[in-house]
């Protein structure tokens, strides 16, 4: 999702016409060493920083279907990022960094949401809003000039972007959806039993012995299940003393 998000960006800064004015647009921290080996007029969007928006957190999956309609699997529900980047720019001179730099503060304040015609992988298949915020809130997240120290340098006008983006859930598939129904057939045992018995020439088990050798179903007419299975209406055998309702004993 990440990487879909820094595309995005850079496809939304192309659209202000910077790269066909030689202008650059990068990735890599605003270090010293970035600065000495710079040859061009550049614009860097450095990810400095990651936090989940507990507050949107949700259970649960949806369904994911193909184009007849089946489901196809399960996906659980996204979870929210805000990404930040610190947005710099940089020339020779401080006059251009300053007008280079209101460019990019027009275009980045002209949406609050990355367009979907930039969106690509992960963020296009799920059709959510990937917002745009000029951060002036405390949310967590290391400061501006915190990340200044931290990369060693001196302090520059930057903006402070915020993107909130969804991570996708996980994906559990499903196995193909049940056409027919279930029909269960059944073998008496008890009497393959006593026709192996007969044809060798000993007495057949009665009694005790004979009904452990298999169960009997207690439904009656029905040796066939049919299309319906062993759901059709049967007697029931009450104990003495007991009556249907309505009826006698």
């Amino acid at each position: 999702m990440i990487h879909e998000v820094d595309e995005a960006l850079r496809l939304l800064l192309g659209e202000a016409g910077l790269p066909e004015r030689g202008v650059e647009v990068v990735f890599d921290a605003p270090t010293k060493d970035f600065a000495s080996r710079r040859t061009a007029p550049t614009v860097s969007v450095f990810l400095y920083g990651i936090r989940e928006e507990t507050a949107r957190r949700q259970a649960g999956a949806v369904s994911e279907y193909d184009a007849d309609g089946l489901v196809t699997g399960l996906r659980a529900a996204p979870r929210w990022f805000e990404l930040a980047y610190l947005v710099t720019v940089w020339t020779n001179r401080p006059q251009d960094e300053h007008r280079l730099l209101s460019e990019v503060l027009q275009c980045l304040t002209a949406v609050d949401a990355l367009p979907a015609r930039l969106l690509t992988g992960t963020l296009e298949r799920q059709g959510l809003t990937v917002g745009l915020d000029i951060s002036g809130r405390e949310t967590g997240l290391p400061s501006v000039s915190d990340v200044w120290s931290a990369l060693g340098g001196e302090l520059r006008p930057s903006i402070d972007l915020r993107v909130l983006a969804p991570l996708p859930g996980g994906h559990t598939a499903v196995g193909p959806p049940v056409t027919e129904g279930l029909v269960a057939r059944v073998e008496d045992t008890s009497r393959q039993a006593g026709g192996a018995s007969g044809e060798s020439g000993a007495a057949a088990p009665d009694g005790p012995a004979a009904e452990g050798a298999g169960r009997r179903l207690r439904y009656r007419g029905a040796a066939d299940p049919g299309p319906d299975g062993f759901a059709a209406p049967r007697d029931r055998v009450l104990p003495p003393g007991r009556r249907h309702r309505g009826g006698a004993r």
